[in-house]
C-alpha cells in the first residue's frame, strides 16, 4: 500500500472517529457507557452498513490497533502502585486467586463440554475445543480499572471493602496478561497440531522472561521523554511511538527467528508495555506525570480502538451469537459470585460481604476486549466469532457492571455522595446551629440583607433581650427531627457549635439533605481535614483575621493564590492516615507536578523539611495547587 492510499484511509477513519465521539456523548447522555456509542457507530460505519470503513481499510489500519494496545496496557500497568496496596495485601491476594483461578477453570471446563451449543466451536476437534475454552476462560477473567476508578471517584468510595476492590482489580489485570501469553501459545500449539512436550515448556519459560526483561528495558526507555520540559502533547506522541515500537520489535522477532532458526520466538508486546508501565510506576519519580500523560491521550485512544473494532464486526454474526453471549455473561457471572465467596472466606473478610464480594469485577472494557482483537487476527477461521461473542458480553457487562458496584459501595457504607437539594434557585434562607452572641450578630447581619434566618439551640442556653429571627430551644440533633427543618431546601446552614457536634451535623445534612453551603466555625485546626472532606466551608477565628491582614501586607500575590482567588487553585491541610506512608521520605511521595509542600506540622511543631524527611502517621502535610490534585492525593494519604 503507497503512503497515498494510507492517508486517504487515515483522513476517512478520522472522519468517524470525530462523528463517533459526539454519538457516544449522545449515549451517554441517556446512560449507556460511552464505548459502546464507539462501537456501534463502529458498526454503522463499517461494511455491515454504510461501508465507510471497508474491511480493506481495517487490515490497513491495523497499525492503530496496535497503538492502543500499548497504551491500554500502559495504563494498566501504571495503576499497579504497590505502596497504594499494602494494607489491604491479605484480602487483595486471596480475592485474586478465588476471582482468576475459579473464573478461569471452571468457565473453560463448561465451555470445552458445552462446545456443540456454540455455532463456530461444533465442527472442532478436540485440541481446538480445548484451546477455545481456554482463551474463553482468560477473557473472562479480564476486568476494567478505569470503570472501576470511574465508580469510586464518582460515589467518593473509601473504606477497606473499596481498597481491596481497586487492588483486586489493577493486579488482576496485570495476572491476566501473563496468563493469556501462557494460553495464546497452548492454544496456537493445540490447533496447530504440536505437541506440548518439555521444549515447547522451556521455549514458553524463555519467552516469558524475555518478554519481562525487555518490559524492564521499556520502563527505563519511557522515563525519557518525561525528564525534559517539553509540552504534555509531545510526550504523548513520544509514548505513543514507544508502544508502537514494542508491536513492531515483536514483530520483527517473530519474523527473524523464524527466517533464521525454524521457529518463531513469540514476545507477548502487551507483557512487555505492561511491565514497562510497571516499573516505571513503582522504580521512577515520574510515576504522577507518566499517569497525567496517559490520561490526556488515552480518550482518543479509546476513540480509535473502539471504534475500528466496530467497524471490524460483522452485524449479522452479531445477531447470530448475541443468544449465546448471554449465556456465556450468566456463565462468568456464576464464576465471579463462586470466586467473590472463596476470596472473603479465605481472606476472612466480614460475612457481610459473601455474597455481594463479587459484583465491583463485572465491568469488562480495554483490556479485555484487546484479547479478544489479538485472537480475532491469529485465527482467522474462528476468530471474528469469538471477537464478536466477546464484544456482545463486554457491552452486557458495561450497561449491568457500573450500577451494581455503585449498589454495593452505598450497601456496604463506603459511597459518601451528597444527598440531592430541593433547592432551585436561592431562598436566601439560612440555619444557624448555636445560641450564644456571635450567631445573634450574625444573624442580625444576614437579616440586613433580607435572608431569612433561624437559631437552633441544642441546650437550654437563653440569651436576654429580643430578637426578630426564630429560634428553636432545646434541639435534639437526629436526622428526623433535622427533616422538620426542611434542611434540604435551605440555601445555607452554619455551625458553631464544638468541632464534635458540628461534625456530626456536618456528615448528617450532606449525606441526608444535600444543603448548597454547609458553614463551619472551626475550633482546633486539627480537624479542619475531616471538615473539608465534606465540602464544608471553614472559618477558623483565632487566626484568620490576623493572618489574613499580615500576609496581606507582606505578599499580596502568594495570599491571592493562598486565598484560592488564583483560578483552580487551593490550599488544604491533610493529616496522614494512611499507614502505608509512614516512613516515606518526601522525595518518595510522587506528588502531582502541580502540588506543593508548603508546611509539614508533627505534634504541635513545625518541621523544616527537605526531600529525605521521613513521613509519620499523624502528620499534617500543608499543601498547596489544582483542586484536583489535593483531591487525589487526599484521598490517599487520609484514606
Amino acid at each position: 500500500m503507497d503512503l497515498k492510499t494510507l492517508f486517504i484511509l487515515l483522513i476517512g477513519f478520522m472522519i468517524v472517529a470525530i462523528a463517533s465521539n459526539q454519538i457516544a456523548k449522545v449515549f451517554q447522555r441517556i446512560k449507556f457507557p460511552l464505548i459502546t456509542g464507539f462501537i456501534i457507530t463502529g458498526i454503522l460505519a463499517g461494511s455491515s452498513f454504510l461501508n465507510f470503513i471497508p474491511k480493506r481499510a481495517i487490515d490497513n489500519l491495523e497499525f492503530l490497533n496496535e497503538i492502543a494496545l500499548s497504551i491500554i496496557a500502559f495504563s494498566a500497568g501504571a495503576e499497579l502502585f504497590l505502596d497504594d496496596l499494602r494494607s489491604r495485601l491479605r484480602s487483595i491476594k486471596w480475592m485474586t486467586i478465588g476471582q482468576l483461578v475459579i473464573t478461569f477453570l471452571v468457565s473453560s471446563f463448561v465451555i470445552y463440554f458445552a462446545a456443540d451449543i456454540i455455532p463456530f466451536m461444533k465442527e472442532m476437534d478436540q485440541n481446538s475445543r480445548i484451546a477455545v475454552s481456554i482463551l474463553f476462560g482468560t477473557i473472562f477473567v479480564a476486568r476494567s480499572p478505569s470503570s472501576a476508578i470511574a465508580v469510586i471517584n464518582e460515589m467518593r468510595a473509601n473504606g477497606p471493602f473499596t481498597k481491596t476492590v481497586m487492588g483486586v482489580t489493577v493486579v488482576k489485570d496485570v495476572l491476566v496478561i501473563i496468563l493469556f501469553a501462557i494460553s495464546f501459545s497452548v492454544a496456537k500449539t493445540l490447533v496447530n497440531g504440536e505437541p506440548i512436550n518439555l521444549s515447547f515448556l522451556l521455549i514458553l519459560i524463555a519467552e516469558l522472561a524475555t518478554s519481562v526483561g525487555i518490559g524492564y528495558v521499556v520502563g527505563k526507555v519511557l522515563e525519557i521523554p518525561l525528564q525534559f520540559k517539553i509540552d504534555k502533547i509531545l510526550k504523548g506522541i513520544l509514548i505513543i511511538f514507544i508502544g508502537w515500537a514494542v508491536y513492531v520489535f515483536t514483530d520483527y522477532t517473530m519474523v527473524f527467528s523464524k527466517d533464521h532458526f525454524g521457529h518463531e520466538f513469540i514476545l507477548e508486546p502487551l507483557l512487555i508495555a505492561i511491565i514497562g508501565s510497571f516499573v516505571l510506576t513503582n522504580y521512577s519519580k515520574h510515576r504522577i506525570e507518566f499517569k497525567e500523560v496517559l490520561e490526556y491521550i488515552s480518550p482518543v485512544i479509546y476513540i480509535v480502538f473502539f471504534t475500528l473494532t466496530g467497524a471490524s464486526l460483522s452485524f449479522e454474526t452479531l445477531v447470530q451469537v448475541f443468544g449465546i453471549a448471554v449465556s456465556l455473561f450468566f456463565l462468568r457471572l456464576f464464576t465471579m459470585v463462586l470466586g467473590g465467596m472463596f476470596g472473603v472466606i479465605a481472606a476472612k473478610d466480614p460475612k457481610k460481604y459473601l455474597f455481594i464480594a463479587w459484583m465491583p469485577y463485572l465491568t469488562q472494557a480495554g483490556v479485555a476486549l484487546g484479547l479478544a482483537t489479538i485472537i480475532s487476527k491469529e485465527f482467522p477461521e474462528w476468530g471474528h466469532h469469538f471477537e464478536t461473542i466477546v464484544i456482545a458480553i463486554i457491552v452486557i457487562n458495561q450497561l449491568l457492571g457500573p450500577p451494581l458496584f455503585k449498589w454495593v459501595l452505598n450497601y456496604v457504607k463506603e459511597s459518601h455522595l451528597k444527598a440531592k437539594s430541593d433547592l432551585k434557585e436561592s431562598t436566601r434562607d439560612a440555619v444557624i446551629f448555636g445560641l450564644e452572641s456571635q450567631s445573634i450578630a450574625l444573624a442580625k447581619q444576614l437579616e440586613k440583607q433580607n435572608w431569612t434566618t433561624r437559631i437552633i439551640s441544642v441546650d437550654d442556653y437563653a440569651i436576654k433581650g429580643e430578637h426578630k429571627c426564630e429560634i428553636i430551644n432545646n434541639f435534639n440533633p437526629t436526622v428526623a427531627n433535622l427533616k422538620t427543618l426542611d434542611l434540604d431546601k435551605v440555601e445555607a446552614v452554619v455551625l458553631m457549635l464544638t468541632d464534635e457536634k458540628n461534625y456530626i451535623l456536618a456528615e448528617m445534612i450532606y449525606e441526608n439533605f444535600g444543603t448548597k453551603d454547609i458553614i463551619v466555625r472551626l475550633n482546633q485546626h486539627e480537624n479542619f481535614e475531616k471538615f473539608y472532606k465534606l465540602g464544608a466551608l471553614i472559618i477558623e477565628p483565632s487566626t484568620a483575621i490576623v493572618s489574613l491582614l499580615d500576609h496581606f501586607v507582606r505578599s499580596p500575590n502568594a495570599t491571592s493564590l493562598l486565598l484560592g482567588m488564583d483560578d483552580n487553585q487551593d490550599t488544604m491541610d491533610i493529616e496522614i492516615k494512611n499507614k502505608d506512608y509512614h516512613g516515606l521520605r518526601i522525595r518518595e511521595l510522587r506528588l502531582p507536578t502541580d502540588l506543593i509542600i508548603l508546611s509539614i506540622k508533627r505534634r504541635g511543631q513545625m518541621l523544616i523539611t527537605h526531600g529525605y524527611t521521613r513521613l509519620r502517621i499523624g502528620d499534617v502535610i500543608t499543601l498547596v495547587g489544582s483542586k484536583k490534585s489535593l483531591e487525589e492525593i487526599k484521598i490517599k494519604l487520609n484514606p
